[in-house]
């Protein structure tokens, strides 16, 4: 015989009830949606936790208390599954910035001994600048150029998404900007 149960799930609502069959059915969602929605059914209908869990594909009851103990708790939320843990983002929005302001400058050859920049050279002149970031990688530095929405060229540098430098008959320069650029990016 199943121990008594120390926080039962609450008796659900018809939209509480309607959701978590539709989600349960779904196969558009991230499956650890579907399987908590399907032991959330299984003990609203009477279910242990032990079988709710069998009835999802898993193996853990007191997986199943937890998950009942948040959703009498949080509700509708406690079918998304929070953060993961993992090393919390050492790099704020002032960092990035500098980063970018960083590639966006054209390099000195003197000063930085590089006429175009590589994700090497960017991170010598970010550790060696005054107000730059001392322990930066090139993983983080490559991770903040493609998320705004730089990309490494066959020319070995790095260069701004959706732009390019044209050069007319007349043999002046420009730059020109894809107007469709950033919805193409997402």
């Amino acid at each position: 015989m199943s121990r008594r149960q120390k926080d039962p799930l609450r008796k659900l609502t018809e939209d509480e009830r309607l959701w978590l069959a539709r989600i349960a059915r779904s196969a558009s969602e991230p499956a650890s949606h579907v399987a908590r929605a399907k032991q959330l059914l299984a003990v609203s209908d009477g279910c242990s936790y032990t079988t709710a869990a069998h009835v999802a594909g898993r193996k853990s009851g007191d997986a199943v208390a937890q998950l009942v103990a948040r959703f009498n708790h949080e509700g509708m939320e406690a079918v998304e599954p929070r953060a993961g843990g993992g090393a919390k983002p050492i790099y704020g929005a002032s960092e990035r910035e500098r980063i970018l302001r960083e590639a966006r400058r054209a390099p000195d050859p003197e000063g930085d001994g590089t006429a175009n920049w590589s994700l090497m050279t960017l991170r010598r002149a970010l550790r060696k600048a005054p107000d730059g970031l001392s322990g930066v990688s090139t993983y983080t530095i490559r991770a903040v150029l493609r998320e705004a929405g730089f990309s490494w060229l066959h020319t070995r540098t790095w260069c701004a998404t959706g732009t390019s430098r044209r050069k007319r008959k007349n043999g002046v320069v420009v730059t020109v900007v894809d107007v469709d650029g950033e919805p193409k990016k997402s």
